[in-house]
């Protein structure tokens, strides 16, 4: 029998083995000073920028060793582990990304104890019966390390051939497979440099199969090498023939920063979706049955998502005059913007892209600060009801089925995702392609709170917590946020890692910032480019909301993010250490006077701003994480967590920022860097690795908060 004991405040525990690694590798102060807009910036960890040099390498390395002896001395690091990788192994299977083709429906499928997600295909699709599997793609079968791993698919159109990006070492610089769809077997070599982390990639295939569009980056001398990973553009490629011999579609005229998305739902048109950058501005392109090109919406439209109808029309999510979102509808074969009619006005929840339309209905998936709803409509707009959801749930998708029969995912906080048959009335029947977790919540409850901003704005607070959990102060709290490109922090299923949290007496908190989407699109521009101070300011508010209300204090209060949730990490900890016991942040942004230096930084310039425009370069020096370490400052205990191979996010940004804190701290806690040279910004980790980094981070937050993990005799 296993049981968690919270050992209640123990002021010191984590000072008494703080040093269990060693003292801090040194980290030779060489300073740089720049002048930006008359401003002097100085720095002196630039040189760890230089992945290549020894020096640096020789630094990472004893980074790692340093963190290794310090969490393999913790108590509870091995028990962790145990737990989690049987915890794993026990899992049910997981599907996701569905698509329906031929009357075949594709699927990848996380498979325990495979180390990565499968592609598997079910026939038939309307069955959604896991009984007619059949596995298209393992990739650890085609890798000895497990390190190729499936970036996206795109099945034909009568469902018997498949187009597979596959990259490595979570590098996510994917080539493009041909397989049949049958047997697996690849059909002819792969196309090169299909994706990237840049502006990922997609591929459409021909009515025949004989063909596809698909996105690729210049290749050979086509451009200079400092454009990889920019200037993506639309080919056509048709089977049998040699990449080399593929035309030129459509692209060259968009910016260097677009990222495309392709659609066809006949495969006789083609709709190309183009963003310019990160930042949630989007034009769209489409083609007829002739080929003949139409530039149906320009990047200053505000039109954020295109879909292709069965009934010759296209569908449009606008922002324009409506930040929550309204439907257009215009037919396909002459497709102008003016002439569209609105057939769903902006509602009270905001739309959350894209949309599905089935053979007579249109689903709208609507975020009403966090949880999901999903209004359903006929062609012309009428109200036809809403899905029947759980409260403070979310839905994945809504796939179509053909006809009007659609498939849906849907989970809470504590129900495993479970996915449903709707046939577009009546009620929604689950499949058997639900997930089943041995592991029970009814002990647990989510709430939702609302914490005051600093400028009076109500920001939504989930709370999980154990049923009866005492408001004295003293729980350990982990609380997580994200704030940023639009995105929606929609409530998942917490599993294992929750219920680890919950049994050590915790309470697991997940915040809906600005920056996101919850409430539409003027949420997200009030937490973007030089209003991003908001985004922090709500955080901090989330963090005092939950100490005057009696679930924390701060020796007990964790904070966890990743990527632009990292940077949130950075900020809060420069901008109140004094409210935090312990930070967590995995592929971080610190640096936000060179990030945009970096390709994927370059998308990130028109969510983030631009040091070269002089009102943005202020708005991003007054809370760059990097620049706001104070010497003699007491710092929490942080752990940064980076990928060798992370071309969203440098990973130079976690090796400045971990010299830089352990140079300043004055607390005495760790400040620990943990480097996996196998893995990028977290797609294509193996599933070992991502064991051994939560086992990591839970021992780091049990030590630092006072809780202990023991077995005990059954």
């Amino acid at each position: 029998m296993k049981r968690w004991l919270g050992l209640g405040v123990v002021a010191g525990l984590g000072l008494l083995i703080a040093g269990a690694g060693g003292d801090a590798p040194n980290s030779p102060r060489k300073t740089v000073t720049d002048d930006r807009h008359g401003v002097q910036v100085s720095e002196d960890y630039r040189w760890l920028e230089e992945t290549s040099e020894p020096e640096v390498r020789d630094w990472v390395k004893a980074q790692n060793t340093r963190t290794q002896a310090y969490l393999d001395a913790l108590p509870s690091r091995a028990a962790l582990r145990g737990r989690l990788q049987r915890a794993y192994q026990a899992s049910s299977p997981k599907y996701y990304d569905l698509r329906q083709e031929g009357g075949t429906l594709f699927a990848r499928k996380v498979q325990p104890p495979k180390e990565q997600p499968l592609l598997v295909a079910l026939q038939p699709a309307a069955a959604a019966d896991p009984a007619t599997e059949r596995v298209i793609v393992d990739p650890s079968a085609l890798s000895a390390k497990d390190s190729l791993s499936i970036d996206w698919y795109v099945p034909s159109h009568d469902g018997k051939k498949v187009a597979v990006a596959l990259s490595a070492g979570g590098s996510e610089d994917a080539d493009l497979h041909i397989l049949d769809a049958l047997t697996g077997q690849k059909l002819e070599a792969p196309i090169p440099h299909v994706n990237f982390p840049t502006a990922a990639g997609s591929a459409a295939w021909t009515a025949d199969g004989s063909a596809l569009y698909y996105t690729r980056y210049p290749q050979g001398n086509e451009r200079p090498p400092q454009d990889r990973g920019f200037y993506q553009q639309v080919w056509r490629h048709r089977l049998g023939t040699s990449f080399r011999a593929d035309t030129y579609v459509i692209g060259k005229e968009f910016p260097r920063i677009a990222e495309i998305q392709l659609e066809s739902r006949d495969g006789k048109s083609l709709l190309v979706s183009v963003a310019n950058g990160d930042g949630g501005e989007f034009a769209h392109y489409l083609m007829g049955a002739e080929g003949t090109w139409t530039e149906v919406t320009r990047f200053e439209d505000e039109v954020v998502s295109a879909t292709l109808g069965p009934d010759e029309a296209l569908y449009l999510v606008s922002r324009k005059d409506a930040p929550r979102g309204k439907v257009l509808r215009l037919p396909a074969a002459s497709p102008r913007l003016a002439t569209a009619e609105t057939i769903v006005a902006e509602g009270e929840a905001g739309i959350e892209p894209p949309l599905t339309v089935t053979q007579s209905g249109l689903y709208a998936l609507r975020v009403a600060g966090g949880p999901s709803q999903v209004d359903i409509y006929d062609h012309r707009g009428k109200p036809l009801g809403a899905l029947p959801l759980p409260p403070i749930s979310s839905v994945d998708a809504v796939v179509s089925l053909g006809g009007d029969a659609v498939l849906f995912g849907s989970e809470t906080f504590l129900d495993p995702p479970g996915w449903y048959r709707f046939a577009g009335s009546g009620r929604p029947s689950r499949t058997a392609l639900s997930t089943k977790s041995p592991l029970r919540f009814d002990d647990a409850e989510a709430v939702r709170e609302f914490a005051v901003s600093r400028d009076g704005t109500k920001v939504p607070l989930n709370i999980i917590r154990r049923k009866g959990t005492p408001l004295g102060g003293q729980n350990p709290t982990l609380l997580t946020a994200y704030g940023g490109f639009g995105i929606s922090m929609a409530p998942s299923f917490l599993g294992n890692r929750g219920r680890i949290w919950l049994d050590g007496g915790g309470v697991y908190v997940v915040a809906n910032l600005r920056g996101g989407g919850e409430y539409g699109e003027a949420w997200h521009q009030a937490g973007r480019l030089t209003r991003k101070q908001n985004v922090f300011d709500d955080f901090a508010a989330c963090a005092k909301h939950l100490i005057d209300h009696g679930y924390t204090s701060p020796p007990r209060l964790a904070i966890e993010g990743g990527s632009n949730g990292g940077l949130l990490m950075g900020a809060a900890l420069t901008q109140q250490p004094q409210l935090f016991r312990a930070v967590v942040s995995f592929v971080g942004i610190y640096d936000m006077l060179r990030v945009e230096r970096d390709p994927n930084g370059t998308f990130n310039v028109t969510e983030y701003g631009s040091v070269r425009d002089p009102e943005q370069f202020r708005a991003l020096y007054a809370y760059s994480p990097y620049h706001h370490v104070k010497d003699g400052t007491a710092y929490p205990a942080v752990f940064l967590l980076t990928g060798d191979n992370d071309g969203r996010v440098n990973p130079a940004h976690s090796r400045k920022m971990t010299a830089r804190l352990q140079a300043a701290t004055s607390s005495g806690r760790p400040i620990l860097l943990r480097t996996t040279a196998s893995a990028g910004h977290g797609f294509g980790t193996a599933a070992s690795e991502r064991i051994e980094q939560e086992a990591d981070v839970f021992a780091f937050l049990f030590d630092q908060l006072g809780l202990r993990y023991e077995e005990t005799a059954p």
